[in-house]
């Protein structure tokens, strides 16, 4: 008897994790799995918001840590809200909505800023790139603004688990809130 119960305690079980496997294992699942990596700054992101402030050339030290700062808590705030899921075979697109912080805008009116007052970025007579970022980064660190966009996130399905695409250049500024609208 303890040997049935036994058997079904593991039948249930192992039925059970390939149950709650399969229900996190929707396109819906996968983008909203996907979207949580930023809002919690999973290693993958970080990791590769390191790669592009390393690759900025304008940047001393002091501004990629702020800079670094300044996005981690723009992913924390951003939000989505999924709207659609169409499945094809082994290919879907989950429509999503985000909401982030206005950077693209922010960005614009800096370089108008700039160009109606060039002399207070000026350096010993010559414009300071370094002095006008840290104007930029602390437009950016002060934001509050936000803009929403409609990301259409395609996902490929491999041996029964579906994985989300690479992002458009375009989707990547959308997340970032520098899409140029």
């Amino acid at each position: 008897m303890k040997k049935i119960l036994y058997l079904l305690g593991i039948l249930v079980i192992l039925t059970g994790c390939d149950f709650v496997r399969t229900l996190s294992n929707t396109p819906t699942k996968k983008v909203e799995q996907f979207l949580s990596k930023y809002q919690t700054l999973d290693k993958v992101v970080t990791d590769d918001l390191d790669t592009v402030i390393a690759e900025e050339t304008n940047f001393n030290s002091a501004q990629r840590t702020k800079y670094r700062d300044i996005i981690e808590g723009n992913y924390q705030k951003l939000n989505y809200q999924v709207k659609e899921e169409e499945i094809d075979g082994d290919n879907a697109t989950v429509t999503v909505e985000i909401e982030v912080i206005d950077a693209y805008k922010i960005m614009k009116d800096a370089e108008l800023y700039l160009s109606n007052n060039p002399d207070e970025f000026a350096e010993n007579d010559e414009y300071s790139v370094s002095k006008f970022t840290d104007y930029r980064l602390d437009k950016l660190k002060e934001a509050k603004e936000k803009v929403k966009y409609t990301l259409e996130l395609t996902l490929t399905k491999v041996d029964d688990e579906w994985f989300v695409d690479d992002l458009s250049q375009d989707d990547e500024d959308k997340i970032n809130g520098m899409y140029q609208y």
